[in-house]
């Protein structure tokens, strides 16, 4: 009702390859970027309502938080699936109602308890019919509409909502949707295959509204596919690169975009003239006939490795996304992905087993084989198995996918890449770059301090000083670079240690059932008493090795411990029933 407040909350995400975790204290930062769909929401609340904003990645939220307003909107990632069941949880204990919506609760609400109120799809549609029943006492539980809402009527977000020094990055959306049909994106699910445009002076106002918070730096256009229509695209960036030159080139651009994008020179050259400094390519494979099989037609046309070089030479970092896990891969793919972001040069390269996420038509299709195994977690770059039976053995795609993380953030081949992309670049930046700033000299004091002195210390200096004697313009680039390969070398060992763990529980509870059920060496089965002296000591052993790991590793150590105690209370319990071991008191 008017005057009740509303509460956004974004949960936290969780510590990958995405979040940058480790770059931010090089930079005095605490998370990479704002919600942007949460402040795009909070403009879409009516007038009326007051409406506070509480980014996990950025300040805790507490049961006096939730307290203290009338009903609390969450939204979230699947990636972000278990904060997000803590902030419901939080809501149903303190009894405020508690309404949902984002990518997670709109493909998967059916599956989500707590919840009060489900507001799916594009907020824009949806949000409006929840309030006029809201302020009519009278809100239904689900609000559910697939029409795709022109985006020349969205309002601008509320960057007042938060504190842009918390942010390394800004985020604005310029588009919606994919005229591509890749069988594992759910993109096109949600936001369809017709792109959706923002007028170009309404974005140029809301780049505005960013510079006048004062924040200078990077911003990512946070388009799946930027350049989905290009002739649309071209007239915006010439716009834009007016704006840029008028302001002194306060920003930095990224974004995301299909590989055709090398194939038109005049969309590269207006990309770069107008700031756009990186872009996210989704290359996923170099195997024409898995891209054909997963309907990436605008990959399977392209000379891939020649389309990343033209990209490059216009100064134009390339960061990239692979899979590996199709069914048509064969044993060579790991070798063959390796070698590819070898040679094409690309630093920061985002590699993952394939999952089926929920609404995608390979979601669809393995379900109707019955190969689906179960939900996942949303992050393909962060678990060590696929969510359904694969066709290579499924040892076979762990293996190879640990040892193509092995090899690409080992820190001497990492490095290498960096100074093959610097050395493809021009000899300066299109653009004039921004003067560096406290944050910028601060990020390099801590890089020096830190990253100089670390085991990789000669490979860090050698990336510096050639990138000075070559291409000394570019020293910024190289020492962003740096910084973030300590991100990705830390959360590789992270990843290779929580799968090792995994693996030696695993084992452990292999030996202990063929200790109970079958006897040790064929010989006295062990009592449910000795069983439980044996976990005991798997337990200890186990904790002792990787208590001194990072956070990360130690929640998934709580988490197999956990599971490790079910399994065996389990096993112990039902042996005994079965009169397979001793008959003792313990349990």
């Amino acid at each position: 009702m008017m005057n009740d407040t509303v509460l956004l909350v974004y949960p936290k995400i969780p510590t990958t390859y995405w979040s940058f975790e480790y770059v931010m204290p090089y930079i005095g930062a605490r998370s990479l970027m704002p919600p942007l769909g949460l402040l795009t929401v909070a403009s879409l609340i009516p007038a009326g309502y007051t409406v506070k904003l509480i980014d996990m990645n950025v300040h805790e939220l507490t049961a006096a938080d939730v307290s203290a307003a009338d009903i609390v909107f969450v939204s979230a990632m699947i990636v972000q699936k278990e904060s997000f069941e803590q902030v419901v949880a939080l809501c149903n204990e303190r009894g405020v109602p508690v309404a949902a919506g984002g990518p997670y609760p709109t493909s998967s609400f059916e599956a989500i308890s707590g919840v009060d109120y489900f507001i799916l799809n594009e907020g824009e549609v949806t949000l409006p019919r929840f309030f006029a029943d809201w302020e009519a006492g009278a809100p239904a539980a689900l609000y559910r509409d697939d029409t795709k809402p022109d985006l020349s009527r969205t309002p601008p977000p509320r960057y007042d909502l938060i504190d842009v020094k918390d942010y390394s990055s800004m985020a604005l959306q310029f588009s919606r949707g994919c005229p591509f049909s890749c069988e594992f994106c759910d993109i096109i699910e949600m936001f369809g295959r017709k792109p959706r445009y923002k007028e170009t002076a309404q974005f140029l106002r809301e780049i505005e509204a960013v510079y006048d918070t004062g924040f200078r730096g990077p911003v990512f256009v946070v388009d799946d596919n930027f350049i989905g229509n290009p002739g649309r695209v071209k007239t915006f960036l010439k716009e834009l690169k007016a704006w840029q030159v008028s302001r002194g080139f306060p920003f930095a651009f990224y974004t995301e975009a299909s590989v055709n994008l090398a194939g038109d020179d005049e969309l590269m050259d207006l990309m770069a003239d107008a700031g756009f400094e990186m872009v996210f390519l989704g290359i996923e494979t170099t195997d024409v006939e898995t891209l054909q099989a997963a309907h990436k037609m605008q990959n399977a046309r392209m000379d891939l490795m020649d389309s990343v070089k033209k990209i490059q030479a216009r100064g134009i970092e390339v960061m990239a996304g692979f899979i590996v896990g199709f069914d048509t891969d064969r044993d060579d793919v790991f070798d063959r992905q390796i070698r590819f972001i070898r040679d094409a040069g690309i630093p920061l390269a985002m590699v993952g087993i394939l999952i089926a996420l929920p609404g995608t038509r390979l979601y669809r299709r393995l379900r109707d084989e019955g190969r689906l195994l179960g939900e996942t977690g949303g992050n393909n770059t962060h678990q060590m198995e696929a969510n359904f039976t694969p066709v290579m053995p499924a040892h076979r795609l762990r293996e190879g996918y640990r040892r193509v993380l092995s090899e690409i953030y080992q820190p001497k081949r990492y490095f290498q890449r960096c100074f093959a992309m610097i050395r493809s670049f021009p000899g300066r930046r299109r653009t004039p770059q921004k003067p560096l700033d406290r944050r910028d000299i601060t990020a390099l004091y801590r890089s020096l301090r830190t990253q100089l002195f670390s085991p990789y210390g000669s490979h860090y200096a050698s990336l510096l000083l050639k990138t000075l004697l070559y291409r000394p313009s570019l020293f910024p680039l190289a020492v962003n670079l740096a910084i973030k390969g300590s991100h990705f070398f830390a959360i590789t060992a992270e990843t290779l240690s929580a799968d090792d763990l995994g693996r030696e529980i695993r084992e452990s509870a292999d030996m202990l059932e063929s200790a109970i059920v079958r006897g040790e060496d064929g010989g006295r089965r062990l009592s449910a008493r000795q069983a439980l002296r044996r976990v005991v000591k798997v337990k200890e052993a186990v904790q002792r090795k990787y208590r001194k790991q990072s956070a990360v590793v130690r929640r998934e150590l709580a988490a197999a411990i956990h599971d490790f105690d079910v399994w065996c209370e389990t096993l112990i319990a039902c042996c005994m029933l079965k009169g397979a071991v001793e008959g003792d008191s313990v349990l």
